[in-house]
C-alpha cells in the first residue's frame, strides 16, 4: 500500500481530475444538443438583460433547493449518526458530482456516505433511499395532477386522437399504481423492514435493515413535507426564469406543464444527469409547446436551470473531494 504522503498526493490530484473530467463531459454534452448555440447565446443575453434579476434570484434559490435536501438527509440519518448541516451540504454536493458519472444518479448514494463513519455507511444508504422515495412521491402526486391538467389542453390542440387518449390513460394508470404502492411502502417502511428482517437469508443484514424500523411517522411526514417544499422551489425557479427568455405562461400553466416534465424525468431511466440534458429539453418542448411557441426560449430556460441546479453543485462537489478522508491510515 502507498505511504501516507502518496495517499495525500493522490487525493489532491483526484479532486481537480474529477473537476476537469466533469468540465469535459459537460462541454461534450452541451455541444451534442440541437440549438445549443442559440440557447447559450440566450443565456449570455439574459445575464445582462433587463430581467437579469430574475436569473440571479434563480441562482440564489439553488442553495435553498439543495439545503432542503441536506436537511432531509440530516433528519433521516438521525437514528444512525448526527450530521451537521454543513457536512450534510458537503455530502449532497459530492453526491451530485458522483451522480454525474453513474446511471440514474446511483453515485449520489456513494458520494453522501463518504461523509459517514465507516460502520454506518451501509445503513446510511437505506436511509438515503427513503429520502429519494419521499421526493419521488411528491413528483408522482404533482405529476398526476399535471397530466389531468395537460390532457384536455392537448385534446383542444390536437383533437380527439385515440392514440393520444390511450397514452394519457396508460400514463395515469401507471402513475396512480406507482403512487399507491410507494405510499404504502413509505409509510409502512418500519413494518416492512421488520418483516424482511425475519426472513432467514436476510438475517445477516439485520443491522442494516433495523435502522428502517426506527423511522417514526413524524420524521417521515417531516421528510415528505420538505420534499414538497423542494418541489415548490423548483416551480418558483421555472416561473422566474421563463420570462427572462421570452416564454410567457400563467402560473397554472407553469405548474401543470412542469409537473409533467418532472414526471417524465423521474420515470424515464437516464444514463447520467449529463445525458439528462437531452431528455430535459425534449420533455420540455413536447409539453410546454402547448402553452408557448417560443421553442428557443424553452430550450434556453431548461438549459439555464440545468446549469444552475445540477452543474454548478457538481463542480463544487468535485472540489470538495479534497476534504474527504478517502484513505485511512492503518
Amino acid at each position: 500500500m502507498a505511504n501516507p504522503k502518496g495517499r495525500r498526493r493522490l487525493q489532491y490530484v483526484l479532486g481537480p481530475a474529477v473537476f476537469l473530467l466533469l468540465c469535459y463531459f459537460i462541454a461534450r454534452q452541451i455541444t451534442h444538443q440541437i440549438n445549443w448555440r442559440d440557447s447559450l447565446n440566450e443565456v449570455r443575453r439574459a445575464i445582462t438583460g433587463p430581467l437579469q434579476w430574475r436569473l440571479w434570484l434563480v441562482v440564489a434559490l439553488m442553495p435553498l433547493n439543495w439545503g432542503i435536501e441536506a436537511r432531509k438527509w440530516q433528519l433521516a440519518l438521525r437514528s444512525v449518526e448526527r450530521v451537521s448541516l454543513k457536512n450534510a451540504f458537503r455530502a449532497i454536493f459530492t453526491g451530485v458530482t458522483l451522480a454525474s458519472f453513474t446511471p440514474n444518479r446511483m453515485g449520489e448514494y456513494l458520494g453522501r456516505i463518504l461523509y459517514i463513519k465507516e460502520g454506518h455507511r451501509i445503513s446510511a444508504i437505506s436511509l438515503t433511499i427513503t429520502c429519494s422515495i419521499a421526493q419521488l412521491l411528491t413528483t408522482l402526486a404533482a405529476g398526476l395532477a399535471g397530466v389531468l391538467y395537460v390532457w384536455p389542453i392537448s385534446q383542444l390542440r390536437f383533437g380527439q386522437q385515440a392514440g393520444l387518449n390511450l397514452g394519457f390513460k396508460a400514463l395515469l394508470l401507471i402513475v396512480l399504481v406507482l403512487l399507491i404502492c410507494l405510499t404504502f411502502i413509505y409509510f409502512g417502511i418500519s413494518r416492512i423492514a421488520d418483516l424482511v428482517a425475519r426472513i432467514p437469508f436476510t438475517r445477516k443484514y439485520g443491522a442494516y435493515i433495523k435502522v428502517l424500523q426506527n423511522f417514526e411517522a413524524t420524521i417521515l411526514l417531516k421528510i415528505l413535507f420538505l420534499s414538497f417544499g423542494r418541489y415548490i422551489v423548483f416551480i418558483i425557479q421555472y416561473s422566474l426564469i421563463f420570462p427572462v427568455f421570452g416564454v410567457y405562461m400563467g402560473l397554472g400553466e407553469v405548474c401543470g406543464g412542469m409537473s409533467v416534465v418532472f414526471l417524465a424525468m423521474a420515470i424515464i431511466p437516464t444514463f447520467t444527469f449529463l445525458t439528462e440534458l437531452g431528455l430535459r429539453w425534449g420533455a420540455s418542448i413536447k409539453v410546454l409547446e402547448l402553452f408557448s411557441g417560443n421553442l428557443v426560449g424553452i430550450f434556453a430556460a431548461s438549459f439555464a436551470i440545468w446549469l444552475i441546479n445540477l452543474i454548478i453543485p457538481a463542480l463544487i462537489g468535485s472540489l470538495l473531494i479534497l476534504s474527504i478522508k478517502l484513505f485511512k491510515s492503518r
